[in-house]
């Protein structure tokens, strides 16, 4: 089991999961669903196995090109705690496990489910042929708010739909500051990023832009539902983040890349959730 959650490196979870549940409890929030602790666990089963399948095939995928990545080369595959067959033979059991999941949820997510399967494993081939590939790394991940909403009300809705633009611009430009590491070996090996086309300096203004646009989205929200000041205090936390990890890195300074990766964009997906439903409760309780 240790092995596996290295493989898909669990710890990356805390990325999208908070808006899963900021998506769950937006449903019960603003329709008349009821809380139910069945969906709800249905909701995180989806997204443990829907991630599961994507990080697996993308170890899959890609373990000859990690293999010969100075910084990737002690992965699993390549360091051969776990086959690639394994691997493989993972990712399909995952698939399985989540188009069934979605059959006790609602028949709306049942069959949106392969779609979702398809984009959250399509992200792994994409960097071979567009430097966009962090766009939809950024795009797989900004389906929990909305996959989240549809678990509880089985319809589409404007308001997770911005929580999901924000994740798709935060990821997006995010990953594009992960991928600076590998600026020089993508462009060795023909690969397709942000960094090896642009350079660093211009992926670094693409990813401010990126994190512009998710700030605009996260306040979007304000006009359109009740919100009160735990949700300030979350979009300030946020925010503050995305600003951080800018000055954090530069062209000529990578050396807290992974800091700026893991810690402030987990710092900012934690508190903007804990925030949003602090404020749902806060609320309820006036």
């Amino acid at each position: 089991m240790k092995k596996y959650l290295s493989l898909v490196t669990f710890s990356h979870t805390i990325f999208a999961m908070p808006f899963a549940f900021i998506g769950f409890f937006l449903a019960i929030n603003t329709t008349s669903a009821s809380f139910s602790w069945l969906k709800l666990g249905l909701m995180i089963l989806c997204m443990v196995l829907a991630r599961n399948a994507a990080m697996a095939f993308n170890r899959y995928l890609d373990r000859d090109i990690d293999a010969r990545n100075p910084r990737t080369k002690q992965r699993d595959i390549p360091a051969g705690r776990i086959t690639a067959k394994n691997a493989l033979l993972f990712t399909i059991i995952n698939c399985f496990l989540f188009i069934g999941a979605t059959w006790f949820i609602n028949l709306l997510c049942f069959f949106l489910s392969p779609i979702a399967l398809i984009v959250v494993l399509g992200y792994s081939i994409t960097k071979r042929f567009t430097a966009l590939c962090h766009l939809v790394l950024g795009l797989g991940l900004s389906l929990a708010p909305i996959g989240a909403y549809l678990v509880v009300t089985g319809e589409f809705a404007l308001l997770p739909i911005l929580f999901s633009l924000a994740v798709l611009c935060w990821v997006s430009g995010f990953d594009i500051i992960y991928a600076l590491q590998d600026e020089d070996f993508d462009r060795a090996e023909k690969l397709h990023s942000i960094p090896s086309y642009l350079g660093k300096k211009n992926a670094l203004m693409v990813s401010n832009l990126l994190h512009v646009l998710a700030a605009a989205f996260v306040m979007a929200p304000l006009f359109l539902t009740p919100l009160s000041w735990p949700y300030f205090l979350g979009l300030a936390i946020f925010i503050g983040m995305l600003i951080y990890q800018h000055q954090l890195v530069k062209p000529n300074d990578l050396s807290k890349v992974n800091f700026a990766f893991m810690t402030t964009n987990g710092i900012a997906s934690v508190a903007f959730a804990a925030c949003f439903l602090f404020d749902i409760y806060y609320r309820t309780q006036l």
